[in-house]
């Protein structure tokens, strides 16, 4: 074995030129891949981040159609339930209806259930005691250069009309995953204005807390019971299912990246076809003595075979290296402008296994036919073959 290991390696480095373009091939072909994977993970950062303590009651044809205030307590009262807020999709834009940023008008509870955001006593303490405060994530903050104390006008689109609040609260994720790039507000001031459009006391949705995660199927089912033959019937769902569902609306462009990475993979197979190729046609004599002294058919196998696997190991090894540069390089600017869509932008370590492991299996695919032709190749007409 040893000497197999031995000639695979010579052989590896034979033709030095062909090797090391085989390579950068490979590298390039891996870090399409690992920056494709990226983006996916990316997109699913936000459904993982999800508390399974955590479920979100919505109407069932749609979430843009609202709840009336007075399900709150049918709701509270329902076996499991240990909490009940409520928010509502603000929709506004600051400066440039380009900006776009999530905000939220939420109840004074709503922060309560996700312990993930951490906010200072002080700033909690502030927010709660002005109507006309807000808090921002930290990668939104940092994004338009706010500080606490400072005055933000929003132009609203839902809600029409300029809204002016002041920065009260900066939280911080306690976990690398959590949503830094939301703006929370307070649902009173919102339905203040509503009141007097005789469209009040209504929510956009209900954030429902549970002490055991595993009675959510039957808590999900009595809560919409509730309301089934209601004005107002409900669809409620895990926090991660209602997560994956605004997910599930960039169907077409996530297919279109999932393709692509496996065309990726198929152009590292080609290139490792092509370099196993020629090496095999070269060498065509060589196996026809390695027989006559006595290889067996297992030895070319591992000859042919720990060639492929060893040169598209180191291919993939550069790859994934060149690929985590770069994604580190690029991943805080995406985060700080595209926050709301990738919360986080970092390469993962099951990307970089996944990498390395279809490059490898590319690899050993594409000597495959190179291998049933030596083994296969009579001693006779092996040594008749003049390169």
């Amino acid at each position: 074995m040893r000497q197999i290991l031995l000639l695979v390696i010579k052989n590896c480095v034979r033709n030095r030129v062909r090797t090391l373009l085989t390579v950068l091939g490979i590298a390039v072909g891996v870090i399409a891949f690992a920056f494709l994977q990226t983006v996916l993970a990316a997109y699913y950062v936000g459904a993982e981040a999800s508390s399974p303590k955590r479920l979100v009651t919505r109407h069932r044809v749609s979430l843009f159609n609202f709840l009336p205030l007075a399900q709150r307590d049918k709701i509270l009262a329902v076996d499991g339930v240990t909490n009940v807020s409520y928010g509502i999709w603000f929709g506004a834009y600051y400066q440039d209806p380009k900006q776009f940023f999530g905000q939220i008008a939420v109840d004074d509870g709503y922060m309560d259930l996700y312990p993930e955001f951490l906010l200072s006593p002080q700033e909690k303490e502030a927010w709660l005691n002005e109507q006309q405060a807000a808090v921002v994530g930290r990668k939104l903050a940092h994004r338009f250069g706010w500080k606490v104390g400072d005055r933000v006008t929003l132009t609203g689109t839902f809600f029409t009309g300029n809204w002016d609040f002041i920065i009260r609260g900066i939280y911080h994720g306690r976990e690398r995953n959590t949503d830094e790039t939301t703006m929370f507000i307070h649902w009173k001031l919102l339905d203040e204005r509503l009141q007097g459009m005789n469209r009040g006391s209504l929510v956009g949705w209900w954030l429902v807390g549970v002490n055991d995660p595993a009675q959510n199927g039957r808590i999900s089912k009595e809560i919409d019971d509730l309301f089934i033959n209601s004005s107002s019937p409900t669809l409620t769902e895990t926090e991660k299912d209602f997560n994956l569902s605004f997910v599930s609306m960039m169907g077409s462009i996530i297919a279109i990246i999932k393709m692509a990475a496996w065309i990726v993979i198929g152009i590292i197979l080609l290139i490792m076809a092509n370099t196993m190729a020629m090496a095999a046609r070269e060498r065509t004599r060589e196996y026809g003595v390695f027989k006559t002294l006595g290889f067996r058919s297992r030895h070319l196998v591992s000859l042919i075979g720990g060639e492929a696997l060893v040169i598209s190991l180191v291919g993939a090894l550069v790859g994934c290296l060149l690929a985590f540069v770069m994604v580190r390089a690029v991943g805080a600017g995406i985060e700080e402008s595209m926050g709301q869509i990738f919360p986080v932008f970092e390469m993962t370590a099951s990307t970089t296994i996944q990498a390395v492991v279809l490059a490898m299996a590319a690899g050993l695919l594409a000597g495959l036919p190179q291998i049933a032709r030596a083994v296969r190749v009579p001693i006779a007409d092996a040594l008749r073959r003049v390169d």
